[in-house]
């Protein structure tokens, strides 16, 4: 089985993948086991502080929970945005699953080219949504990312990373409004029955819910503008389907889409293995010859 790990600055996801049944795919037995499904996913706080064993013991009681064993972890993948996390998640990976974790960072094979002007600049977690939204339904494609900050990610017919727009997520905006102001309480965010609100509350969940769709609607048309007809545009993300059904440009929302990438990019990466006719010569040594002996011209009867 394969872990997956999006690290986030609010919030990390967890995915497990298990290889699918080949009568399930309707594939013959024998078939490349590419394919896999997602049988477990969390939502956990990114706590930077937090401690290997802290984070190991969450893991582990995350994958009891579900009736997982840690040892059926055989390759584990990470997109981070949060640095300080990384040697911590790798001692957890070594500790907690005796596997030494692939972190999508430059150099590792994405299939994707970047052409950002310092593709070091670009967050892991785009170039993970880019490549799964791309292997999912074609290019060109824009992907809209509701997290502590929204992303949008474009990407080419050719499957090219283009580049994109970063504004603060509505978490951002709704915590700074309640922080500067002395008198409007905090509340939640959701789509308010009516755009005129007739109550302090409501008056402030429709300026954060339609506003906020405002914002993505009026990028996503001049994005679509300069990318053209045939875009499609994906949704993912802790509030994406919240946005995404009042969106006019959204056509899709898939709360999965990162933790997919995730696992294109390992199955992208992962040595390959011998096959078994390979396997069965390297582990069954021919035996020994006999020595050889020079002819001495008789035939040996029998």
């Amino acid at each position: 089985m394969l872990l997956v790990l999006d690290v986030g600055n609010t919030n990390t996801v967890l995915g497990v993948f298990a290889p699918a049944d080949p009568l399930e795919r309707g594939e013959n037995a024998d078939a490349k086991a590419s394919r896999h499904k997602l049988i477990a996913n969390w939502r956990v706080a990114t706590i930077a502080t937090q401690t290997v064993d802290e984070y190991g013991v969450l893991f582990r009681n995350l994958f009891a929970m579900a009736g997982l064993e840690a040892k059926a972890i055989h390759g584990i993948i990470i997109s981070s945005v949060v640095p300080p996390l990384d040697a911590t998640l790798r001692g957890v990976c070594l500790q907690y699953f005796s596997t030494k974790p692939l972190f999508v960072e430059p150099g590792i094979k994405t299939g994707m080219p970047v052409l950002y002007e310092n593709p070091a600049e670009v967050g892991a977690d785009r170039i993970v949504n880019g490549v799964a939204a791309f292997e999912k339904y074609g290019g060109p494609c824009i992907v809209v990312d509701f997290g502590t900050a929204t992303t949008f990610d474009c990407v080419s017919a050719k499957g090219e990373y283009q580049g994109g727009v970063i504004c603060p997520g509505i978490g951002i905006s709704a915590d700074a409004l309640f922080a500067r102001t002395a008198r409007l309480p905090r509340v939640a965010i959701r789509k308010p029955p009516r755009i005129i609100g007739s109550t302090t509350v409501g008056s402030l969940q429709s300026g954060l819910y339609y506003g906020y769709l405002g914002l993505v609607d009026g990028i996503l048309e001049l994005l679509l503008r300069e990318m053209g007809e045939g875009t499609h545009v994906v949704a993912t993300g802790g509030l994406a389907s919240l946005i995404g059904k009042g969106s006019k440009y959204i056509q899709q929302v898939d709360d999965f889409l990162t933790l997919e990438g995730l696992r294109i990019i390992w199955n992208r990466n992962k040595p390959v293995e011998p096959s078994r006719e390979f396997a069965a010569t390297a582990e069954s040594p021919s035996p020994p010859r006999a020595p050889h002996r020079p002819s001495t011209g008789k035939v040996r009867s029998r």
